[in-house]
């Protein structure tokens, strides 16, 4: 019976060194193993990893993004003190984790991070005036902590993400004050915005009554420019035909000779003699009347 009790007690001091001599490395996670207080230059990846737990330890480093949440008072550009709570988003870089731990240890937020933020954030706060913490000018004075975080902790092994103004709270009236002052901004620009609009308007105005002008110039134009190519057009068609008329009266006067006279004369006679009507027939005495009936009147 004191044997079994033995080697069970045995069997639990050995599954007892077992379990002391491994770790898990989890994601996210780096371990360093330090052995007789010398730190080991190298970093383990997530996974078990067996020591010797009598001589050395394997000390975990979170390699993820760590959110750290700060309450703190930051100055203004006026002098004022804002309450404000700030999320500050770093992580480690795997490969530096040794020199975190050799060069500043396990308490590495305490010792730098939360320092050099305190420092940074009121020195970026206290060029800017407490109503810009609300403004546009939220987004420039984040990065502008977090640029000035990395300045100190890029060289040190972090990775500072982001920094967060979470809530701001401002002394007790200002807030009221700075209010109003935003409504009055607004009210002005959108008094602005009224001017603007109606100022584009009469100039629309203006452009469309300059275009109906323009138009109506262009129509009058076009209407005397048909009504003279009209008239240039009757111009020439009546040159055309006076031109055709004398061309053909030149003809026609070229064409008649003495003799075809002489012969159209002596046919209208001829005419004239077939009528049984009585006539009187006046010529210059020199035309022949061929062909006239001697009873013929």
């Amino acid at each position: 019976m004191n044997q079994k009790i033995t080697n069970f007690a045995a069997l639990l001091s050995l599954c007892g060194l077992f379990f002391a001599s491994c770790t898990v490395v989890k994601p996210g996670e780096t371990g360093v193993k330090r052995k007789l207080g010398k730190l080991s230059s190298q970093s383990y990846e997530p996974g078990i990893r067996f020591y010797n737990p009598f001589i050395t330890r394997v000390l975990i480093v979170p390699t993820r993004t760590v959110n750290l949440e700060v309450k703190l008072p930051l100055p203004s550009r006026e002098g004022l003190t804002i309450q404000s709570e700030i999320s500050i988003l770093y992580r480690i870089e795997k490969k530096s984790a040794p020199d975190v731990i050799k060069n500043i240890g396990m308490r590495y937020e305490d010792v730098v991070i939360l320092p050099v933020f305190r420092s940074a954030a009121a020195d970026v706060t206290s060029k800017y005036y407490a109503k810009d913490m609300h403004s546009g000018e939220r987004a420039r004075i984040e990065r502008n902590i977090r640029d000035t975080m990395m300045e100190i902790l890029g060289d040190k092994g972090f990775i500072v993400e982001n920094v967060l103004l979470k809530s701001i709270s401002l002394p007790q009236g200002l807030s009221a004050a700075i209010e109003e002052k935003l409504r009055a901004e607004q009210e002005a620009q959108r008094m602005e915005f009224t001017k603007q609009k109606e100022k584009f308007e009469a100039e629309r105005k203006a452009i469309a009554a300059e275009g109906d002008k323009q138009a109506a110039i262009i129509g009058a134009q076009a209407q005397a420019e048909v009504a003279k190519i009209k008239a240039e057009g009757q111009a020439s068609a009546i040159k055309i035909e006076a031109d055709a008329r004398a061309k053909g009266n030149d003809m026609l006067s070229r064409s008649l000779t003495p003799d075809i006279l002489k012969n159209n004369q002596i046919e209208a006679f001829r005419a004239l003699s077939q009528s049984q009507n009585s006539k009187v027939i006046i010529t210059d005495g020199k035309t022949p009347l061929l062909g006239i009936p001697e009873g013929g009147k």
